[in-house]
This record gives C-alpha cells, structure tokens and sequence, in this order.
C-alpha cells in the first residue's frame, strides 16, 4: 500500500508539474514597427521575423518553459506616434520590446523603455541609437560604425576609386550614415567631390543624379532607404550612369531589386545579413519564410528573426526572467550559433549593445543577390 501510494503521489506531482509548465505566464513582448508610411518596408519585414521566431520558440517548448506572446503595433513611421505606443506597452508589464526599425522613431521611444527598465531591440542602423548611453537598447543589426569601413575598404581596394558622390536621404537613418562612411574613406585618401542630400520619400531623383554624373566622380555611393534607393538606381541608368554603384545594405535589399528590376544589376554593397548568404542556416531561414509568408525575407526580416533569439539566449543565461538582468548580460555577451542555432552567425554585443559578426559584400546580378564574399567581424580584420 505504501508503494503504491508513493506511486500515486509521484503521479500527482508530475501532473501538476505539467500543468504548471502548460499554465505558467506567457513572456509578453512588444512589436512597435513601422507598418505605414515610408517605413512600412522595413517595418513589415522586421514584424515578421519577430514574429516567425515566436512561433519557432513556441513550438520547440518556449523560453524555459513559457510562451512567447507577441502584440503588434504600427508607428505609423511617426516618432510621436512611437513614443505613445511605448507608454502603452509599458503599462502593460512587457518584457521585452522590438522596434522601431527607423532611427528617428526609436531614438525617440527607447527614451520610455530605458526609463521602464525594459530591453529594446531593433535593427536601426543610425549611429546615434547606441550613442544616448542607454543600457536597454540592442541592435540586432549593424551600427553605421561597423558597416562603414567595410564599404569605404572595397570602394578603395576593390574599386581602385579615388573620387565618389555620396547620395544620402537627409534624416536620422541618412545624415550619420553619409558621416560614417566619408570619416571611413578618409584613411583611404578617396575624396568626396560630389556630397548630395535627398529628402525621405523623395520621388524625383533627375537633378541629384545629374549633378552626380557632372561631378565626375569614380563612383556613386547610394545611401537611402529602399523604395528611394530603386528610385535612383532607375535614374542612374536612365541617365546613362555606367560607374560603380555603392551601398550599403538597403541598396542591394530584396525589395529594391524587385522595385528597380534591371537597374539594380550592378550595384555592389555591403550587407550585414543576406537571405542569398551561402549558409546553411540563413538558407533554411529563407525557406521557412517564404512558405509561412510567400515572400523573400529581407536583411530586417532576418533581423527580426534573431532578435527574439538573442532574448531568448540571454535570458537563459540569466536563469530568471528578470529583464534588469538580461539587459545586463547582454553587455559584452557572444552567443554562438551552435549554443543557439537561432541567432544564424556567431554574435557578439559590446557595452554599447552593438553587434560585431561576420556580413557579406554582394553583387546584384540578373535580378538575383550575389554573394562576392564573406567578411570577417572587424574586430577580427
């Protein structure tokens, strides 16, 4: 009788066991993207990778043990509007955020979550997200500082170029980037003899252009956002642009080869994280993106995509869900792809929370994403 009856206790316990596991809270996070206006772009890309890899962690058991629930909200592309949907977040006791993916928007929302003690990632390329000395804020991409001298080094190297136009769209995204890459051609001794400032959403690029070709300069270095970016690459060839075409990772993005079509042929650029990476890892990515959505992802489909993986890692590594503590360990943290097959590359943060791995320098051939090379992390030259 005592036998059995510790067997009944055992099986009662692991019962209850599992139905705590089944019932335990869910791990609430936040979409803030850039659904409309001239972010939706970006900001579709991004949700949907968040939202891919809950589905993914959820299948395979959650994050030790939990659930990973997600709520979407669009910032319209609007900082103001951002900065609301942080609040709201907020007073609804999320643990993590993901968002904006524009500089402008969440230089502006991040000033709540930091206040809230909540991590925020996002795939903003603007050099001043990780400079306000915020200790919430992670990229799931590159900063401009580490993309840059990675583009100025082939433009130098690799192009033989010694005088470029810089064709930048004039806000937070565009304005440091144009900085970052013209200090990175300095040491090169490449002069920039053409500097050409467009306004976001800008249509007509004809005038820019010609005074690009009127420079004569040994290349152009395109850097706006994507539908911008196929906008110019269109004019460029109307125009009779045929010298190198430059950019980094918007300009060779899979929208803007679908939005340019044969002017995208050509263009060379650095990309952080490319769907066509020969990579075993980013292939089956790929693959699992274009059957749950029917599209290609692009490098903030990607982005988003890890960036629930790096939570995931790093609360793991902290045991608890404690989001002081993640964001903590996150500092100077390097998650391989073996320790967490979801982050795709090896990764490692730095006390600012930018990111430092290996990316890749791609050429756009008939209408298809090349890659030329595999690049190195910088810290690893």
């Amino acid at each position: 009788m005592k036998r059995v009856s510790r067997t009944l206790v055992a099986g009662t316990c692991a019962v209850l066991l599992g139905l705590s596991v089944a019932h335990a809270q869910p791990v609430k996070i936040a979409n803030l993207v850039e659904l409309s206006g001239t972010g939706a772009t970006a900001g579709t890309m991004f949700k949907s990778g968040v939202e891919l890899a809950a589905k993914d962690i959820n299948a395979a058991g959650g994050i030790m043990g939990r659930k990973v629930e997600y709520t979407t909200m669009d910032t319209q592309t609007n900082p103001g509007v951002a900065k609301a949907l942080a609040l709201k977040v907020i007073d609804d006791n999320v643990f993590a955020v993901f968002g904006p993916v524009f500089s402008g928007s969440v230089i502006v929302s991040a000033v709540e979550t930091r206040r809230a003690e909540i991590p925020n990632f996002t795939a903003a390329a603007g050099a001043g997200v990780t400079q306000q000395g915020n200790p919430y804020i992670f990229r799931t991409g590159f900063s401009q500082a580490m993309s840059m001298p990675k583009v100025a080094r082939y433009i130098a190297q690799g192009l033989k170029a010694k005088t470029i136009a810089v064709l930048y769209v004039n806000n937070d995204f565009g304005k440091p980037g144009r900085d970052a890459v013209t200090k990175a051609l300095e040491p090169y001794g490449v002069k920039v003899v053409a500097d050409l400032s467009t306004d976001p959403g800008q249509v007509d690029f004809s005038s820019v252009v010609l005074r690009a070709k009127q420079a004569d300069a040994d290349a152009v270095f395109v850097y706006l956002n994507e539908e911008e970016s196929a906008r110019a690459l269109r004019e460029l060839r109307k125009q009779g642009w045929t010298k190198p075409i430059v950019g980094d990772v918007t300009l060779i993005s899979q929208k803007v080869i679908e939005l340019a079509g044969d002017a995208a042929n050509g263009a060379v650029g650095h990309s952080e994280m490319t769907a066509d990476a020969p990579v075993a890892s980013i292939k089956a990515l790929r693959a699992k993106f274009e059957k749950e959505y029917g599209f290609t992802p692009d490098h903030n489909g990607i982005k988003g995509y890890i960036g629930l993986y790096m939570l995931k890692a790093a609360t793991e590594k902290v045991g608890k869900f404690d989001r002081v503590a993640v964001a903590k360990a996150m500092h100077g943290m390097t998650i391989t792809a073996k320790q967490e097959p979801g982050v795709l590359l090896d990764v490692t943060f730095d006390d600012q929370g930018d990111i430092d791995r290996e990316s890749f320098l791609v050429e756009i051939k008939g209408g298809k994403a090349i890659v030329k090379e595999i690049l190195p992390p910088l810290g690893k030259k």
